[in-house]
Order: C-alpha cells, then structure tokens, then sequence
C-alpha cells in the first residue's frame, strides 16, 4: 500500500511539474560576442525573468569572435521552439542561415526582444533594422532612417537630417517617463520614475517603421527626450526594444527587470499578466536588487 501511494505521488509531482513547465513562456537569450559584459549580463537577464515563474529561459551562446566557419555552421539557433527569442548579442554577422531564420520567425508571427547593445549590432542588414526600429552605432546616420526623440512639448519628432546615428553621456540615473499609459506595458507605471546607473543611449536612427514609443528619458547631452520602452511591428511578429541596460547593475534595477518580464510577455503573447511590484522606483527614489 505504501509503494503504491508512493508510486501516486510521484506521478503526479511528475505530472505537476511538466505541466507548470510547459505553461512558462519558452525564451531563447541569444549571447556570445558584445562590446558590454554579456557574461556579467546575461545570468541578470535570465533570473530576472525565472524569477517571476513566467518565464523559463534558455541560452544561446554564439561561437566568439574570430570562430572557424566550422564552429558557425554548428551554431544554429532553433528560434521557432521558443515563444520568444531575446538578444543580448553585439558582434560579429550570424551566419545567412540564421538571418534568414530570423527574420522567417519573426515575420511569420513570431517575437524578438532587443536589449541595449544589441541595437548598436548588424548596421548594414536591412531586415534586422526593420525588426527593431532605431539603432545606434554600426554605421548608422541619415542614411539609415531618421533620428526619433519627443521634444519639451511631448511631441513626437522624426528628423531626417544628417548626423550620426548612437551616442551617450557618462553614466548616471536618469528619469524614464512614461509617453503611453494605455499600452498593457506600461500601465500602472508611475508618470515619472528613477533608474538606476546606466547609459542613456541617444541620437538613435533607423527606419522607423511601425514604432510606437512608450517611454522616453531626457538626455543632458542631446538635449532631447530619447527612446526608452519601444514596441515595433514587423510582419506578423512583436518586437520589444529598450536601450536600457548597460551592465549589470543597470539592469538589477527593478524598474528595468518589469519593463523586461512585462515586454517580453507582451512580445510572446500580446498582453501582460504581471503586476507592478511594491518596491518599483518612484520618482524620488531608485529601487535595485
């Protein structure tokens, strides 16, 4: 009788547990070259979705710079196992396959997440600058799209004119305001709340195509209030995009880890179930792990 009720519980733990698995949105973090501290990084981005019990991540690590082809050809991302597909990559061009991949997976309705660097990646592939909107460095200017930043009166201002594309100041907190309070990722939000150090990544350009800014920070360097929480269409997929996120201990910040879990919820399924934390940055005050 004993072996039997033992051999009933264990089922159903068993049961229980894939179950619960298979309920959590799949993620794929993408990793392995960057001109930030990914190994520093990535271990942040990953508890800060698991910890929410949303989420369960699994990561990708490209071959490092200078690889063999032969180490390219082995890496091959299977983006359309996951829910969504997060990518905390700057570096060398995947190989054509995995673009190709990519964009397939994304325009035929599935989710891409960018997060800070990774915008700065892949200057010249036209797709991957469709996908995520705005993007800095990697030999972006004028030729790329336009800059995009809201002015003092809250306008939204495309300027084509001629100038580089990425830039920041030294590192600091900054305010992030919210521009969307309707959008399920930014509701609840207080209007206006710290974040902690950071680089606010300004002057951003590229097409531009279907972006719907939901918060913005004031740069002291541009002058401007630039991008900060974005939403991008491309095909049918949902593109999610902070420039948020330098190192971290920018990204241990709790205001930037429930843009993350709320965006890239949003990005996998069109909403977002998770609830604004007790201890989520005021105004007045940085709130950090």
């Amino acid at each position: 009788m004993m072996n039997y009720l033992k051999t009933v519980y264990l089922l159903l733990f068993t049961l229980l547990f894939y179950s619960s698995a298979y309920s959590k949105i799949k993620v794929l973090l993408l990793d392995g070259q960057n001109n930030h501290n990914w190994k520093a990084t990535t271990p942040v981005l990953v508890d800060a979705l698991e910890s929410s019990g949303n989420f369960l991540v699994s990561v990708s690590t490209s071959p490092a710079k200078n690889s063999t082809p032969l180490d390219w050809e082995e890496w091959n991302p299977n983006f359309s196992s996951y829910d969504v597909t997060l990518s905390n990559y700057n570096g060398e061009m995947w190989p054509k396959e995995v673009q190709e991949n990519l964009i397939n997976y994304v325009q035929e309705g599935g989710s891409f997440v960018v997060v800070h660097a990774a915008n700065n990646a892949f200057g010249q592939w036209k797709e991957y600058n469709q996908m995520i909107g705005l993007g800095g460095w990697g030999g972006r200017n004028e030729k790329s799209g336009p800059y995009l930043f809201f002015n003092d009166s809250g306008k939204l201002v495309r300027d084509p004119r001629p100038g580089r594309g990425g830039s920041h100041g030294p590192q600091s907190e900054f305010i992030v305001q919210v521009r969307d309070f309707k959008h399920s990722i930014t509701k609840g939000m207080p209007k206006k709340w710290l974040h902690s150090k950071d680089e606010l990544y300004d002057s951003l350009r590229g097409p531009a195509e279907k972006v719907k800014i939901l918060a913005t920070a004031y740069s002291e360097k541009s002058k401007k209030h630039e991008p900060m929480i974005m939403t991008i269409s491309y095909g049918k997929g949902r593109v999610f995009h902070t420039p948020m996120g330098h190192a971290d201990y920018s990204m241990k910040c709790i205001g930037f880890q429930e843009v993350l879990r709320r965006g890239t919820e949003w990005a996998a399924t069109g909403q977002v179930t998770s609830e604004l934390p007790f201890d989520f940055p005021t105004e007045k005050k940085v709130s950090s792990q």
